[in-house]
């Protein structure tokens, strides 16, 4: 049974924000391990067109945005929405029924299935769906904008603290 997995990047005052801070060089290779270690992912609907970005090459791109692309288009993804009509390679949508297509997809597969999208977190998150949640805290104070956390959650308890690189520490989150 897969485990699923709550990752996003963080502020310090824990908000998510991919235009106002990004990951550095020694995260981004984290990622592109993290990625390639996914059984699957499972986004919400405007997290997935964020990241559809990665569908399409740029020859501007440095290897490690090639190695990222390679990996987030291999990874099976499920797009959980009720506007999409279709997605993209690689990607089943989910439309109705989310708690049964989530808990169906960590019956068939091992491994994390990384959940990426605030709301579809949280939703998955009151389900008891929710395995695990990994917070990237960059050192930026943003003073507002969407949260990590898109409501209240039952006590989590702390599984680990790594320090990645001179500035992110990840800290690991499981329900109590």
């Amino acid at each position: 049974m897969a485990r699923l997995i709550y990752a996003l990047n963080v502020s310090l005052d824990g908000y998510v924000d991919h235009m106002r801070f990004a990951p550095d060089a020694v995260l981004f290779r984290h990622f592109i391990d993290d990625v390639r270690g996914l059984a699957a992912a499972v986004y919400g609907g405007r997290m997935y067109e964020i990241m559809r970005y990665w569908d399409e090459d740029d020859p501007e791109w440095d290897a490690d945005r090639q190695a990222y692309a390679s990996a987030w288009r291999s990874l099976p993804k499920w797009v959980v929405s009720r506007t999409l009509t279709s997605v993209g390679p690689n990607a089943t949508l989910i439309g109705d029924d989310v708690e049964a297509a989530i808990r169906a997809l960590k019956d068939r597969h091992d491994g994390d299935i990384e959940v990426a999208g605030t709301e579809l977190a949280h939703s998955l998150g009151d389900l008891g769906l929710v395995d695990q949640y990994r917070l990237y805290f960059h050192p930026v104070v943003l003073g507002g904008g969407k949260p990590f956390f898109a409501g209240p959650r039952p006590r989590l308890r702390l599984a680990a603290s790594d320090r990645i690189g001179e500035d992110i520490i990840r800290l690991t989150y499981i329900p109590a």
